[in-house]
This record gives C-alpha cells, structure tokens and sequence, in this order.
C-alpha cells in the first residue's frame, strides 16, 4: 500500500482551497456585474419615463399618433434635458469622489471648497470684461478660475492645523463664502445679480438640443477617471505611502484637480450648479462597497445620475404646473444628508 506523502496533502489541499476561493471571487463579480447592470436598465427606463413628465402633453399615444409637435418636443427638449441630467449627475459624483480621495477627506466635494463658486465667479468676470465671447472661451475662463479656487483651498488647508475630521468641511465652506461674496458684491456693481443667481442655481429647463452638447466632454472625464483609478486610490492613502509604492503623486494630483476644475466648469456653465451631489453618493456607495476607487465608481456614477433625475422629477411635479429648479430641491436635500452624515461620522469618533 502506498503511504501518503505528507507534503503532496497539504499542497493539493491548498491548491483546492485557492481553487474555492477563486470560483468564489469570479461567483462575486458576475454577481456584483448583473446587479449593475439592472441597474442600469432601471435607470435608462426611469430616464424615459421622465421624458413624459412635464407641461406640455408628451405621450407615447401622441407619438404613435405621429403627432409633430409631439416629436419635436421630445427630440428637441425632453430627451436632451434627460441626458444632460444623466451626464451631469454622474460627472458631479465622481468629481465629489476624486476630491475626498486628493483631500483624503469625506466631507468635502466642488461645492464645498470653493470650486463651483470659484467657476461662477469666472462667468462673472468674463461676462463684464468680454460679454461676448463664445461659449468655448467662457467655459476656458471658468476653467481656471476653478483650477485656481480648487488649489487656494489645498494651500490654505496646508496652512491650517486639522485637529477634527470636520475642520476641512469647514473650512472649504468658509473659503466658499468669502468666493461667493465677491461675486455678488461684483454682480451687484454691474447689475448681473439675477444673471449670478441663475448660474448658481442648477436648473435644467432650459436645456435644449445645442446647448448641452458639452457635458459629454465630462463624461470622457468620467472615463479618464475609471482608467486612472487604482492610481487615485493609491493617491488617496497620502503622499508618503503613494511615493513610497512607486506612483508619481505630483501628477496624479494635477490630473486630479484638473478633472475636478473642468467638470465643475462645464457644468456650471451648461446647467448650474449642483450642490452637495459629489458629497451626498460618494458617501453611500462607500458605506455599501468600500473605498476601492475602481469597485465603486461605477456605483457612484449611477447613485448621482438617479439623484439627480429624482431631484428633476421633482422639481417639476412638486408645484405642477409650475417647476422648482433642481438646484433648490438637491440644496434641501443635499444639506440634510450632509448633516446627517457630519453628525453621524462625529458621533462614530466621540
């Protein structure tokens, strides 16, 4: 009879156990991947059910019927709102997550440390110094003026002893303030108040084919993100350990703050802004599927398109036949989750 080798055993019992867990883990993504995409398939349907919702009498009886006025409408205004409520939900997400993973910090997104303001006040100042530059050269200034309040932030951070999680928030809320002053003070000067208040104030219903075509620029920055991920996350765990692991954390962080800048921008000038968005789903998919960049961000796309279509349905049924602009309804909203995660992060460190 022939003995069993007592080094063979433990070697075929561990190439069965990593066999299992292998099988487990390919179970797991086929698992996580048709979960995804049902979701996607919901919210595509979602997407059209919305392009019914409004004032004028757009229905699929109207449109079998081959009602023009009908067509038009749809083609025209409806199916463009809903993809640019789908494209600057999802680009504002992830924007929010690129910016907690740079800061290493999950209560900060445009909104909150001066970015969206810093692109407002960009808007401001090219429309009283050159009120007719094309859409292109304004969204340049916004730009870098964005670039230039994302990066005043990052430098009076460093000047700033953070003793409490909540110190960066604040901080970023405060610069925003004093960003969001000298923009009234000058749209108050030049008679551009309401001008500045439409701009910081996201509303969709004047979205019409031509006029925003330039928020699938964002969604190439979606893309780039996706590509750049596991970099971002790396990035995320602090210069020390990302040099120390061989990642070049002065670029990462450049092509980090210039995502933030250029998407903050290019949805500022297409729709306005979107407060708290970037805050609000990065923070629910993280407490959900961790804080691996390239696991999540899909799912942070997702929960920021379907916030803001919710938002957008809405605003427009909530005083029908009247609408609310989706800035207002995702500012109450986005504030109270805000708060609520504040105080429940604060109370988890008490």
């Amino acid at each position: 009879m022939r003995t069993p080798d007592p080094v063979a055993a433990p070697t075929a019992g561990t190439a069965s156990a990593a066999s299992a867990v292998g099988a487990g883990d390919r179970a797991g993504r086929v698992r996580r991947t048709a979960v995804l995409g049902a979701s996607v398939v919901a919210l595509l349907v979602a997407a059209v059910a919305s392009s019914f919702v409004g004032v004028s009498d757009v229905t699929p009886a109207s449109l079998w019927a081959d009602d023009g006025h009908a067509r038009d409408l749809l083609l025209l205004s409806r199916l463009p709102r809903t993809a640019s409520v789908l494209l600057a939900g999802a680009a504002m997400a992830v924007t929010g997550v690129v910016m907690q993973m740079l800061v290493r910090n999950r209560f900060v997104e445009p909104s909150t440390v001066g970015t969206t303001e810093s692109a407002g006040l960009g808007l401001l100042l090219v429309t009283v110094a050159a009120p007719g530059l094309p859409v292109p050269g304004k969204l340049l200034v916004a730009t870098v003026c964005a670039l230039a309040g994302t990066a005043l932030f990052l430098l009076v951070l460093r000047a700033v002893p953070v003793r409490s999680i909540v110190t960066v928030p604040l901080v970023g809320i405060m610069l925003s303030g004093v960003i969001a002053a000298v923009s009234t003070f000058l749209a108050y000067r030049y008679d551009l108040l309401q001008t500045l208040s439409a701009w910081m104030t996201g509303d969709f219903s004047g979205v019409v084919a031509g006029r925003y075509e330039l928020l699938w620029a964002v969604a190439a920055l979606v893309v780039v993100v996706y590509v750049a991920a596991d970099r971002f996350t790396v990035a995320g765990m602090g210069r020390d350990v990302a040099t120390s692991l061989g990642l070049r954390y002065g670029v990462v962080l450049s092509v980090g703050l210039a995502v933030v800048a250029t998407s903050s921008a290019v949805v500022v000038v297409v729709v306005g802004a979107l407060p708290f968005l970037g805050l609000v789903a990065p923070n629910v998919v993280s407490l959900l599927t961790g804080d691996n960049l390239r696991r999540s961000l899909p799912w942070v796309a997702l929960l920021g398109a379907g916030l803001v279509l919710v938002c957008d349905v809405l605003g427009r049924v909530l005083r029908y036949p009247y609408e609310i602009p989706i800035g207002v309804v995702m500012g109450v909203l986005g504030a109270a989750a805000f708060l609520w995660l504040l105080l429940r992060r604060s109370a988890r460190v008490g």
